[in-house]
């Protein structure tokens, strides 16, 4: 009994080994088909990656979950750096920005929250000499730009919220962040995601995203989903998704009165991933600056299914904000 048993565990140990190396093979690959595509900044030890292109008022752009700065520059920072200086970045644990100190691990590890994920971002903008910017966010990045106007009223030009995530939400948010977000999770069913999961899967995953569009031809190819599959940007998505409510219940008594600067929100009519309901439409109801444009028949890329009306959202946030671009 004694020798199944420890023939056991050399299987057990040499599995996991192996998981290990499978896993960090495909990191590697990852990383040297989609290298950085912008600077890497140094904030006070914590690496930030920041794409920067065009001139006029500065524009921040910041990206959802399981994504990276590449969902932007696919094609809207370029249709935008003719009159803004349009900054991108990745945000903490994602593409090829670091987490923030203390955050990450295993054990009672918990995801960023919003407000300090905008406090790192804002250094690193504050090194690219940005002033007054307008922010925009996607997703989970809404989240992060509500954070951003809340820390730095006036310092913030406008907001910009595309399908953000604005509101407590109810109900959990599946068996997916449960698995990635959890300690016992991160230690044992990331590993084999990143070593084992097909590329036909992760493709299906990026496909879900959309409804009732699908993704721009040749998004898939550029974007690098390979990126977010590596084992601490999946344990960092899972934990700061895991954990976001709390933060957004704390957040949301303070939009009333604090959120002064103009805010235009884009929101697709048919999102099931931020609902409009949930999110969108009661805040725009909550906040007196907030103008909502809701698109029919979109789903939760606005910024994909319809260029040219969050451009034009984005303009009409640095008209009222006295910005010409």
């Amino acid at each position: 009994m004694a020798r199944k048993m420890t023939w056991a565990a050399l299987g057990a140990l040499a599995f996991v080994a192996g998981c290990a190396g499978l896993a960090e093979k495909r990191e590697r690959e990852a990383r040297a088909t989609y290298p950085p595509i912008g600077q890497l900044l140094d904030v006070d030890g914590t690496q930030v990656h920041a794409w920067v292109q065009g001139s006029g008022p500065d524009l921040i752009l910041l990206h959802g979950a399981s994504g990276n700065l590449r969902d932007f520059t696919f094609d809207l920072a370029g249709r935008l750096s003719d009159r803004y200086r349009v900054i991108a970045f990745d945000r903490p644990g994602l593409g090829y920005t670091d987490r923030l100190p203390g955050y990450g691990g295993y054990g009672r590890a918990k995801g960023e929250p919003p407000l300090e994920q905008a406090a790192l971002l804002q250094a690193a903008a504050a090194q690219l000499g940005v002033e007054r910017p307008i922010v925009l966010g996607h997703s989970f990045g809404g989240a992060v730009a509500l954070a951003w106007g809340l820390s730095a009223a006036e310092e913030t030009a406008a907001l910009v919220l595309l399908g953000g995530v604005a509101l407590p939400w109810p109900g959990d948010l599946g068996t997916f962040y449960d698995l990635t977000g959890s300690a016992l999770g991160g230690a044992t069913a990331v590993p084999l995601i990143t070593a084992f999961v097909p590329q036909s899967r992760i493709n299906k995953g990026l496909a879900q995203i959309f409804p009732p569009q699908s993704p721009p031809e040749g998004y898939g190819d550029y974007v690098g989903a390979g990126l977010t599959i590596q084992r601490s940007a999946l344990r960092a998505n899972g934990q700061q998704v895991l954990g976001l409510r709390p933060y957004i219940v704390e957040m949301s008594e303070r939009y009333a009165t604090e959120l002064t600067m103009p805010i235009e929100i884009i929101h697709g009519a048919e999102d099931t991933t931020v609902p409009l309901s949930i999110h969108s439409g009661p805040f725009a109801e909550m906040v007196s600056t907030a103008n909502l444009t809701m698109l029919e028949g979109v789903g939760h890329m606005p910024h994909h299914a319809d260029p040219d009306a969050t451009i034009a959202a984005i303009d009409r946030a640095a008209a009222r904000a006295g910005l010409r671009p």
